[in-house]
């Protein structure tokens, strides 16, 4: 709900006050065809997706832009931590991906910034994939993990309970 509440937050404001601006959202390779493993963040990613568009029409004559990029597996250490727990599942992903390799926070963030910028100034309510073609290959980045992953493997893909408040 952060994304949703945060976007709208900026509309209250910018709106009447004739701002202009950039909504730059995260979504994920697999909000139209699902994957198993992820549903929890499938469904929220999809949502984030259709407030990207439908907010781009309802705000891009008011000179709001909004759009959003759906990354494929990038490095972080909290998700492929548990994910991909052992280094020959990290193999397995790598050679699934047409480029044999995963993205950067580099990459992601060299994305980012052209797309906030005004040398995208025409792109509105658009998704830009970058996975290294992987989606093209087929649906469910995390599908074959029920095949690859021991039981103990799955107990750590838990979520961890946040102690923070």
């Amino acid at each position: 709900m952060g994304t949703l509440h945060a976007t709208l937050a900026c509309g209250k404001r910018w709106l009447p006050a004739g701002h202009r601006g950039v909504v730059l959202n995260v979504t994920t390779t697999y909000t139209t065809t699902g994957s198993a493993y992820v549903v929890p963040s499938a469904v929220s990613k999809a949502g984030v997706q259709a407030l990207t568009r439908s907010l781009a029409v309802e705000w891009g004559n008011r000179g709001i832009r909004m759009n959003a990029i759906a990354p494929g597996p990038v490095p972080t250490e909290g998700a492929f931590s548990r994910l991909l727990p052992r280094p020959e599942l990290e193999q397995l992903a790598k050679e699934r991906n047409p480029l044999g390799r995963f993205g950067t926070l580099e990459e992601f963030a060299n994305l980012a910034a052209f797309l906030v910028s005004d040398g995208s100034a025409y792109i509105n309510g658009d998704v830009v994939t970058m996975d290294g073609g992987e989606w093209l290959q087929g649906a469910g980045e995390f599908t074959g993990l029920g095949r690859m992953l021991k039981e103990d493997e799955w107990q750590g893909m838990k979520p961890r309970k946040s102690t923070s408040k």
